[in-house]
């Protein structure tokens, strides 16, 4: 009698790899930046004060808000606890690719792409992200699971809810991710799909499109945050270019058949479509970000894994000893090489400002009776994420706080009544970004309080820290 010994799933390889790398310098040296900024202080609101918010901005992550709500009161506000639903979100993204990869491709393509998603720069970066781009990786991830496994098992009306309640939760997570519709919608085309698996999709499809229309459309109303993404260039197509390249040489290798649900029918539509829909919208709308289409990378993942597994087949007939090691091989190259981003994209400067390390700053330089301003009036996040260190401060320019007025950065006094209130203190902290980061001023508010600051006070002590700055302003005449 002969007992089997059950294997552990390939997937578990993939998860344990793309979790080292999120876990890897998580907190990175308890740094915070203006996009996470974001997220932490409107998840330390109560929910009254988020649904609030939601009606004036920022509605499209509403759904995530409320989740890092939930988190923070359960395990409290933390660099940790910000980003790490990212790294689980990777992970699971990661699976779904691997599982895949091997239904498709087999075993080399499974763990190849599965391994090659998590080392990828882009993934790198949002993978220790406090922000939902991740977790709309992992749902779009999911659903091309489900499609894949209707696809090949015909499945039952459960997996089609399933199917278009994965789509749902990922369009309220971010709308733009129903760009893989019409990349599902090219791989049945590509597959052959019936009439019947036809109906059956567009059926779901538009009922998780019909979920998503009405904060589509509420949000549109709120198109001014958006406004400062700059117009599309060639320049900025040079990145999409490259991938879909690459994308295209894995599809080839892996020699696709029209009619046949393969690797490349399902990789490549993820990877290209999204990414031409988006350089589309961006043509009527400047709209082009990297992280609205961070899902179509499982699709490049695939078409790597699906080249590496080919080259494994093509190498066992003649090489039967050295073909096993070509994975491990390309994977451990491919790891030092990319080592220097790596790291980079783990340390403080990979983003362009830090709200945590001027706050300490503030800290130390502030004296009872002090003044606080921002400029511009966003850079109040640091107050917003850092209380403690504002304590004692007198933010004289804000007339109604953001919780109150339902924004992110509250609503600050008028031109007239902010030059009065600076010129009732004697010592002002100007807390604003960087030299090398600051932008031309543009409101009418900062450039009076710049103003005022010139002609009425003198500098006395200033500290730069991770593209934020903040200056110690004292009146002139003042001792």
């Amino acid at each position: 009698m002969t007992t089997g010994r059950r294997s552990l799933p390939i997937w578990l390889i993939p998860v344990l790899w793309t979790l080292a790398l999120g876990l890897w310098g998580l907190p990175r040296q308890h740094s915070v930046w203006r996009d996470e900024a974001a997220t932490w202080q409107v998840a330390r609101r109560s929910t009254t004060e988020i649904w609030h918010m939601l009606g004036q901005v920022d509605a499209v992550h509403g759904l995530y808000y409320l989740l890092m709500h939930g988190l923070f009161e359960c395990f409290g506000p933390s660099t940790t606890t910000l980003r790490l639903p990212s790294v689980l979100a990777m992970a699971v993204a990661a699976a779904c690719v691997t599982v895949i990869g091997h239904r498709l491709a087999g075993t080399g393509a499974g763990l190849g792409g599965g391994l090659a998603f998590g080392l990828l720069p882009a993934v790198q970066f949002y993978l220790q992200e406090g922000r939902p781009y991740a977790l709309v990786a992992a749902g779009a991830a999911i659903s091309t699971l489900l499609l894949v496994t209707l696809l090949e098992e015909h499945g039952r009306a459960a997996l089609w809810a399933a199917y278009g309640g994965a789509v749902a939760l990922c369009g309220l997570l971010n709308w733009l991710s129903l760009m893989m519709l019409p990349a599902h919608a090219a791989t049945l085309a590509w597959a052959g799909a019936r009439r019947g698996v036809w109906a059956r999709w567009t059926a779901s499809s538009g009922a998780a499109a019909a979920c998503v229309l009405p904060l589509i459309l509420f949000s549109r109303s709120q198109s001014d945050q958006i406004s400062w993404i700059p117009p599309l260039t060639w320049h900025m197509m040079i990145g999409p270019a490259v991938l879909l390249a690459i994308g295209g040489l894995g599809a080839l290798v892996d020699r696709p058949q029209t009619g046949r649900l393969s690797a490349a029918a399902v990789g490549l539509p993820l990877l290209a479509v999204p990414q031409i829909t988006l350089i589309g919208l961006s043509l009527v709308q400047p709209l082009f970000l990297d992280r609205y289409v961070l899902f179509s990378l499982l699709g490049l993942a695939l078409l790597i894994g699906a080249a590496l597994g080919a080259a494994i087949r093509a190498a066992t007939p003649r090489f039967p000893k050295a073909a096993p090691w070509i994975l491990p091989v390309v994977v451990a190259v491919a790891t030092v090489a990319l080592l220097p981003q790596a790291l980079a994209k783990r340390s403080p400067a990979s983003r362009v400002d830090d709200v945590l390390a001027v706050a300490a700053d503030v800290q130390g330089l502030k004296k009872p009776g002090d003044a606080v301003l921002f400029v511009p009036a966003a850079r109040r996040d640091t107050k917003l994420v850092s209380p403690h260190a504002f304590t004692g401060l007198r933010d004289i320019a804000l007339a109604e706080s953001p919780e109150e007025s339902g924004t992110l950065k509250g609503v600050e006094d008028s031109p007239a009544r902010i030059r009065a209130a600076m010129l009732a203190h004697r010592r002002i902290l100007l807390v604003t970004d960087a030299a090398k980061v600051a932008k031309p001023l543009s409101a009418e508010r900062d450039r009076v309080k710049t103003s005022v600051l010139e002609k009425y006070f003198t500098p006395v002590a200033d500290e730069q820290v991770r593209g934020r700055r903040v200056t110690v302003y004292m009146r002139m005449g003042s001792s």
